[in-house]
């Protein structure tokens, strides 16, 4: 069955306000597990990141810490978190909190 392409307005998702972040939807952000070859917790920072403002991220963040968590996990080329962060011109209040926390470029600038 072919249905015809939405435009406009019918194509785009409705966006969600005022949504509740208690620190148990927080926390569960610690169990997802990356698929192969990337690490758990590049992975968890890089969902965070996507899924979560930075008022969210500033409470992820000391979390990720306290269970041990990696803010400094490096890909396979060396590069961290925060080096993904850097490429992306909106990332401020994300790249602050890293810091904030101890993250580390994992590449010569």
């Amino acid at each position: 069955m072919i249905e015809e392409k939405k435009t406009g307005k019918e194509r785009t998702q409705p966006a969600t306000r005022n949504e509740q972040w208690s620190d148990e939807r927080i926390r569960a952000f610690l169990t997802l597990q990356a698929p192969e070859g990337t690490p758990d917790d590049y992975h968890i920072l890089m969902k965070a990141y996507r899924g979560m403002l930075p008022k969210q991220f500033s409470r992820l963040v000391p979390f990720f810490v306290e269970a041990g968590r990696d803010l400094n996990v490096r890909l396979a080329d060396g590069s961290t978190f925060l080096d993904h962060l850097r490429k992306h011109r909106l990332a401020t209040p994300y790249i602050e909190i890293m810091e904030q926390h101890g993250a580390i470029s994992g590449r010569v600038q």
